[in-house]
C-alpha cells in the first residue's frame, strides 16, 4: 500500500519493468503486456475504472509501461 496516492502507481510499474528486465531482448514487450494483463486482471471491479484512468494520466512518468489500454 501507498503512503500516499501519488504513489500507487510505483509498485506496479516497478514489477512490469522487472520482468521486462529478465525477459530476453526479443520478448520484453511480450513481458511487459502479460504482466500488465496480470496486474489489471486483478483489480477489484470497484477500483478498475480509477486505476485504468491514473495509469493513463501518469504513464509519461512511469517509463509508459502502462501503454496499451
Amino acid at each position: 500500500m501507498a503512503h500516499v496516492a501519488a504513489h500507487e502507481l510505483g509498485a506496479a510499474a516497478y514489477a512490469i519493468r522487472a520482468v521486462m528486465t529478465a525477459a530476453p531482448a526479443d520478448g520484453k514487450e511480450t513481458a511487459r503486456l502479460a504482466e500488465l494483463d496480470w496486474q489489471r486482471g486483478r483489480l477489484p471491479e470497484q477500483i478498475r475504472g480509477l486505476v485504468l484512468d491514473d495509469q493513463r494520466l501518469r504513464n509519461y512518468i512511469c517509463w509508459r509501461v502502462f501503454d496499451g489500454i
